[in-house]
């Protein structure tokens, strides 16, 4: 029996007589044999070296450190190997132990393994933040291999503490895991990782991205198309990336990215080579996952544009109201203590249309923090699903159409552009043809793989000078067509 047969057998029999929702509780998700063979072939083995050092910092059942061994026993130059599994789940370290001991005893190669029960972050606090007492030559690895834990941590836990520096708002225990294990490999070592893709953009990974970019280069990343049998068993929403990457402040000069339509058949994938400056880009270190000409043409056309809505002096925000919270406040009808609030389903074809008769869609004046001015703002949907045509759906808001109100409200499920106050008219239009054409369309969804719109994302974006926006605005009112082909042809007319 192969070994990988053998532990994903073990792991099965283990996730039968273990629900779902201690699992996700606790963050575990088991990788399939599929993706982990595959994982394990990322690596270039060092042919140069009889011994290596490897890391499993999540082991779980051990699928993944197993995958790797049995990739090492085809090397001939590979004598003996040293490998490290943390896991602080009692209720699978048996199993893991089984897994090894197996291992151990049906291998060609000399195995010298140790599995540390322990907080694989808080065991390596000190040595990471270089503190008295810290060890002067803390355990370095040729290859790491991983897939972490998933779940939010509070800004005070004592993980996101120990690791302070790369936390940004309340971390995910992944980023920790990947930022520690970049801490952990050897010069010129490399790591493979599955996890989500939330990291890649947005400004609650900054200071991970920082970090992890002054460390390593990426070297390839995978794309699945189908989120749901990554992991066997699992239903998992995040959109999920395997990444490899090396500890080496050279830059290279491509990223090879790869797509399959699942963790079934990985023979079956597409091949794209990017450029690596396309790929990590800016001051922020956004990862752009592009997978085909046609979306690295995408990029190379708008990155041709300086300029940001907030160099021009506008800004994406996020919606003032919760409504939720916010029940008391609300209305049904219009009198002169109440303001328009605006939701999701105001944006209709283009225009936002008010009022439309839905329930609550106004709101007392009672609290100021939820109020705002009653000028024009381009507004874009916050949320859309994974099976809709277009990511960003937006619509124009011209205030003169509610001039009774000074103040209106917005809902926190819309963004809205602002900035716009004293500008004419056409810059709305103009950021309308922007933003309902398919190559900002095809540009964000590069950028940010999840169904939310992301103000911190938008803000990111290239875009024209104010005065080409407004150019733009001019031909669209007097097309007057506010259909996505139309906007192409016009945003196409400047590139």
């Amino acid at each position: 029996m192969k070994l990988i047969d053998y532990a994903v057998r073990s792991t099965k029999e283990y996730l039968e007589g273990m629900s779902k929702a201690l699992r996700k509780k606790i963050g575990q998700f088991f990788t399939s044999k599929e993706t982990a063979i595959f994982m394990a072939e990322l690596f270039d083995i060092p042919t140069d070296k009889s011994e290596l050092f490897i890391l499993d910092a999540g082991a779980g059942s051990g699928i993944l450190s197993i995958a790797l061994i049995e990739r090492l026993q085809s090397y001939s130059t590979i004598r003996k190997i040293n490998l490290v599994c943390y896991e602080n789940d009692r209720s699978i370290i048996d199993l893991l132990q089984s897994n090894l001991a197996w291992v151990h005893d049906n291998l060609t190669l000399e195995l010298n393994y140790e599995i540390r029960f322990e907080n694989y972050i808080l065991s390596q606090e000190m040595d990471f933040n270089y503190k008295l007492g810290t060890n002067p030559t803390p355990a370095k690895y040729d290859l790491i291999i991983g897939n972490p834990p998933y779940m939010k941590l509070a800004k005070n836990a004592p993980e996101s503490m120990a690791m302070a520096s790369i936390c940004r708002g309340a971390p995910n225990m992944y980023a920790l895991f990947a930022a520690m294990s970049a801490f952990n490999l050897e010069h010129s070592g490399e790591m493979v990782y599955i996890m989500p893709r939330s990291w890649t953009s947005g400004a609650y990974f900054s200071r991970f991205r920082e970090y992890f970019f002054s460390q390593c280069v990426l070297e390839h990343i995978h794309l699945f198309i189908n989120r749901d049998d990554i992991f066997e068993n699992e239903q998992v929403l995040q959109e999920t990336i395997i990444i490899k990457v090396r500890k080496t402040t050279v830059l290279p000069s491509e990223v090879t990215i790869t797509t399959t339509q699942s963790c079934n058949d990985f023979s079956n994938r597409t091949i794209f080579i990017a450029p690596y400056e396309t790929v990590v880009s800016g001051t922020d270190f956004y990862v752009y996952l592009v997978c085909n000409e046609s979306e690295l043409a995408t990029l190379e056309l708008l990155n041709k544009w300086r300029d940001t809505l907030p160099s021009i002096g506008l800004r994406m925000k996020t919606g003032l109201t919760v409504d939720f919270r916010n029940r008391e406040r609300l209305r049904n009808e219009s009198d002169e203590q109440v303001v328009p609030l605006f939701y999701p389903s105001h944006i209709k074809n283009g225009r936002v249309r008010f009022p439309i008769g839905k329930e609550n869609e106004y709101i007392d004046i009672s609290c100021s923090g939820l109020l705002q001015h009653n000028g024009n703002y381009l507004f874009v949907k916050r949320f859309t699903s994974k099976e809709e045509h277009r990511r960003l759906q937006c619509g124009i808001y011209l205030c003169r159409f509610l001039s009774n109100y000074n103040y209106i409200s917005t809902q926190n499920k819309i963004n809205f552009i602002d900035g716009l106050k004293g500008l004419s008219e056409c810059v709305v239009f103009g950021l309308y043809v922007l933003f309902n054409s398919t190559l900002y369309d095809e540009y964000y969804r590069i950028l940010n793989g999840s169904t939310q719109v992301n103000s911190t994302e938008i803000n990111s974006m290239p875009v024209p000078p104010l005065e080409i926006i407004e150019e733009m605005g001019k031909k669209l009112i007097k097309i007057k067509d506010l259909s996505e082909q139309v906007c192409d042809d016009i945003l196409r007319s400047y590139l």
